[in-house]
């Protein structure tokens, strides 16, 4: 017992792994909340589209030397815009759309980027690299984080309608337009303020993992909130703990960690239905 206390605690002394854990656990709650909208709406392919859009915008932010979270948001958001446009204005589906449009906009950012000097390690835009999250860093994820999570909450209750049945949302007055392209806009800050923890690659991973599990664990969708929040707040702080002691991807280890927490969930859900049945 005491060589597990020691395990964990260690770790919390080092002030690196200190701000990792916060900007992690900041990053999940963040995601978990939205990832219960994503999964009653069905929109996994759109958070995977923008998350690999955001790449062009990144390399073009350095060029342009402004910040770059200005450019992945402004890109990410250019990218779900886009795609509403075009399925609009077209007969394409658009699932269909979003694989065109994130495909040629991540492909154009590897390109870009493999032309353009710069300091940022391709590796860690792709995967993340919470480990080394600065002081400045911190506060600006504390802070996108902050943001969204009150404005969801706020408007938890339209966007859970909107996402259900976006005809009944119209029917009772909902702005569908406005909660639309609302949805779209926090879940580009959310992807935005989550790269430094997961990546682009994995961020989609964390957007999806603990709506899905509390989704399979309850019918209730305020309950299902807390459900999310929870499952992630114990795999970005158990993960990160790990990946110090392994020395392996921080983003890694916590994805594994949802998906072996989904895994569980789904046992158990065949389990409860099959003791119903019987």
């Amino acid at each position: 017992m005491t060589a597990l206390w020691e395990l964990i605690y260690h770790p919390l002394t080092i002030p690196f792994v200190q701000r990792a854990i916060l900007a992690a656990l900041a990053t999940g709650i963040v995601c978990a909340l939205l990832s219960c909208f994503l999964v009653l709406k069905g929109w996994s392919l759109m958070g995977d589209a923008i998350s690999h859009a955001v790449l062009p915008g990144i390399v073009l932010a350095y060029l342009a030397g402004i910040p770059l979270i200005i450019g992945a948001f402004t890109s990410g958001l250019f990218c779900s815009v886009a795609t509403g446009y075009i399925k609009e204005n077209s007969r394409i589906k658009e699932d269909t759309v979003m694989g065109i449009v994130f495909s040629g906009m991540f492909a154009f950012g590897l390109v870009l980027f493999s032309k353009v000097e710069t300091s940022q390690h391709l590796n860690h835009i792709l995967f993340g690299s919470v480990l080394g999250t600065s002081y400045q860093e911190l506060i600006q994820i504390i802070a996108i984080a902050s943001i969204v999570s009150i404005l969801v909450i706020i408007k938890r209750r339209d966007l859970m309608l909107y996402c259900f049945d976006a005809v009944q949302a119209k029917v009772v007055g909902l702005p569908v337009k406005l909660l639309h392209y609302g949805l779209l806009s926090i879940l580009a800050l959310t992807i935005v303020g989550s790269l430094k923890a997961a990546g682009v690659i994995l961020v989609i991973a964390m957007l999806i993992a603990p709506g899905i599990t509390a989704f399979l664990l309850t019918k209730r969708f305020e309950k299902m909130l807390v459900i999310a929040v929870i499952v992630s707040a114990f795999s970005t702080v158990t993960g990160t703990l790990i990946s110090f002691h392994l020395d392996a991807s921080t983003s890694a280890c916590i994805v594994i960690l949802q998906a072996f927490i989904f895994v569980m969930a789904q046992f158990y859900r065949v389990y409860v239905n099959h003791k119903v049945r019987h």
